[in-house]
């Protein structure tokens, strides 16, 4: 699941199980988020948002505006607190969090010195690139760029094998892209055209902030525009990079370097610190063949203007405002369509989270996070996970013999809830107040370190991927686990108080565990097994119904038009879209074991059922700039949020009785098409 930011949001106080019947004199979002012009049955997502919406529109510094963007303003605050209190403890040990995140703070806060530094922070960097003058020296330069954060030519990372799960491996992918997807290189509708021709003006004005004249400028830009087209002309497309099969290419170090002649492997991965590989899991293969033969086709000269080009593109964000400027104006305001930057302390804290937020972690969790806010979590993913056996077991479409199988596969899932019990160790990052670059080069290669440190270890189940200040989630299928954030707790409006459990179940037991659950079962998830290795544990004729039955969430939602001429990519969506109708169905089955559902409690005026639906709409209050959008619909696996309610709403029998959705109506396909998976 991919949660983003919203409203006036404060803390919860996380100490009751249910609630009675009630009527308050305090705002019910629920009630006054919606849009009485719209009918439900036409737009459940705009009925149930659109008031908002036309109260609260896009700030011009935002991509977005909606739930997860307050929600993140007001983590935001309160890390600019952690900050700025750090930042005052001058006298606080070397070495300690607050010393760090303080004087990592106060680096990236210190414009006048970040101006005076200008580029020259990347001096070093750019002349080792400038010293290359062969190929073994050029696949060092490589190597060393990877080392610090910069990942041109291609992806290389550590992560556990996908078919021994106990095992560390070492992946490599298709990259070298700065436009991030191959379609934007290929597609010819105007704004993509657009969008290549800004970059080419942008990567040409990147070049001449770093001192080359307009001319050398322009040559430059024509290179490194070509030799990003030809690689994402052997590249996948996103729906492609979805099959775990046909991306798991296992081989030898030998064999594999046999296919790349012209690149040294060995060197490679000894270069970056990764001792004594002996096979690599090769993701595309084509994508290595083509790369191999550009070594050689392309000059040492056009390789440097790359190189220095993917350096200064990976670290202009923390240089000087020309080039931060620039490099907002491309991304943020030509990709994106953000007009204006956001303050210098809101980019700085959400940097000095992103880099030290393990740090910052542990400060949250004491000062910031509600007494019970994990044991009310596990509470909510326990009963979702019993309504989730009991669906499996109910299931008319699947035989004995697989439902044994997925219901021990959900038994041993693993719930990562709140925050770890361990953290990770942070010690061998140097951070000072000299230089902003420094530290992010700092942070950068100790991750790098710490990815590749892992080779030839056992496998550390119990390290988690997020902080408790994200707000996020995610279910990762090699260790067939979820994990959910502590600030997943917070439900805008209910400030103070406990929101009933219609609220509870549809957004954090439908959108957040009933989601992630179900990933572990949509049609990635479900190729492992209980252990999280690629492992088919279903019967011939289980699978074949399985994947006819993705072939039709599939369809469906090939035929939503976000934008005149742009529709949603079903292909490349479905995983997500598969774990949002099994999680709003998940959320209802928990949800009607309550004593609100029991009881037919009336809130505000609304039954349980509308609550629970009105909840669920209030997920994903998320409206896009257009550009936003359409970067959206290009590169992301999500559905664009109005997607993500009304898609699986349509498929929900519950929903056209608790709302009088006649047949024939927009948001009710037809009863012959209605979707159930799990």
């Amino acid at each position: 699941m991919t949660k983003f930011n919203f409203l006036f949001v404060l803390l919860l106080v996380i100490t009751i199980t249910s609630c009675s019947k009630k009527t308050t004199t305090q705002e019910d979002p629920i009630i006054t988020h919606r849009d009485s012009t719209v009918n439900p049955a036409d737009d459940f997502f705009m009925y149930a948002n659109g008031n908002w919406f036309k109260q609260n529109p896009i700030p011009a510094s935002e991509r977005y505006n909606g739930i997860f963007r307050t929600i993140g303003d007001t983590i935001n605050a309160q890390i600019k607190q952690i900050c700025e209190k750090s930042a005052k403890m001058t006298d606080a040990p070397k070495g300690s969090n607050e010393q760090k995140i303080g004087d990592f703070y106060t680096a990236g806060m210190d414009t006048a010195t970040i101006e005076k530094l200008g580029i020259s922070p990347l001096t070093e960097e750019i002349n080792k690139i400038k010293a290359v003058k062969d190929i073994p020296t050029l696949l060092a330069s490589i190597a060393h760029l990877h080392s610090i954060g910069a990942n041109p030519a291609f992806s290389i990372y550590v992560a556990q094998d996908d078919k021994i799960s106990d095992k560390y491996a070492v992946f490599l992918s298709q990259g070298g892209l700065t436009l991030g997807n191959r379609d934007y290189y290929f597609n010819t509708d105007k704004e993509t055209e657009n969008i290549r021709n800004e970059y080419v003006k942008h990567i040409q004005a990147m070049a001449e902030l770093a001192g080359y004249s307009k001319e050398i400028a322009q040559q430059n830009a024509a290179i490194i525009m070509k030799m990003e087209t030809e690689m994402a002309q052997n590249s996948r497309k996103l729906e492609a990079l979805r099959d775990p099969i046909k991306n798991y290419n296992k081989m030898s170090l030998e064999a594999f370097s046999a296919t790349t002649p012209n690149i040294d492997w060995k060197e490679i991965t000894t270069s970056i610190g990764l001792k004594n590989v002996d096979s690599l899991i090769v993701g595309q293969p084509e994508f290595y063949k083509a790369l191999n033969q550009m070594v050689k086709s392309y000059s040492i000269e056009n390789w440097k203007t790359y190189l220095e080009w993917q350096l200064l593109d990976g670290y202009a964000g923390y240089l000087n405002s020309a080039f931060e400027k620039q490099n907002f104006y491309f991304f943020s305001t030509v990709m994106s369509g953000v007009k204006e930057q956001k303050p210098r302390w809101k980019r700085i804290v959400e940097q000095t989270n992103s880099a030290l937020g393990e740090l910052i972690g542990q400060i949250y969790v004491k000062e910031y996070l509600p007494k019970g806010s994990k044991e009310k979590l596990l509470e909510i993913g326990n009963n979702i996970r019993d309504v989730y056996a009991e669906r499996i077991k109910k299931l008319d479409w699947m035989s004995e013999e697989t439902k044994k199988k997925a219901l021990f596969k959900l038994s041993k899932i693993v719930m990562k809830v709140g925050y770890p019990d361990k953290w990770k160790d942070l010690s061998g990052i140097s951070i000072d107040r000299k230089s902003y670059i420094d530290n992010i080069m700092a942070v950068n290669k100790w991750a790098v370190n710490d990815m590749v440190s892992k080779y030839g270890k056992p496998v550390d189940r119990t390290e988690w991927d997020m902080q408790p200040q994200t707000y996020n989630a995610y279910y990762n299928p090699s260790n067939n686990e979820i994990c959910v954030p502590a600030c997943n707790i917070l439900v805008p409006g209910f400030e103070g108080r406990m929101p009933d459990d219609a609220i509870l179940y549809s957004i954090i037991g439908g959108s957040t565990f009933g989601h992630e659950i179900t990933h572990g079962f949509d049609d990635q998830g479900s190729q492992y097994d209980e252990k999280g290795n690629l492992n088919n544990w279903w019967t011939a004729e289980d699978l074949k119904k399985f994947q006819a039955k993705t072939k039709l969430i599939v369809d469906q939602y090939n035929e939503f038009e976000a934008l005149p001429g742009k529709f949603v990519n079903g292909d490349a969506t479905q995983g997500e879209n598969i774990a949002d109708l099994g999680g709003i169905v998940m959320g209802y089955e928990a949800f009607k074991k309550t004593a609100q559902y029991k009881n037919k409690e009336i809130i505000s005026g609304l039954s349980p059922e509308k609550r629970f639906f009105l909840g669920y709409a209030y997920a994903w209050m998320v409206n896009y700039k257009t550009e936003s959008l359409a970067q959206q619909l290009l590169t992301d696996v999500h559905s664009p949020a109005k997607y993500r309610i009304n898609g699986p709403l349509q498929n929900m029998p519950e929903f056209f009785e608790a709302f009088g959705i006649k047949p024939g109506s927009k948001m009710r396909r037809a009863d012959d098409k209605i979707i159930v998976i799990w």
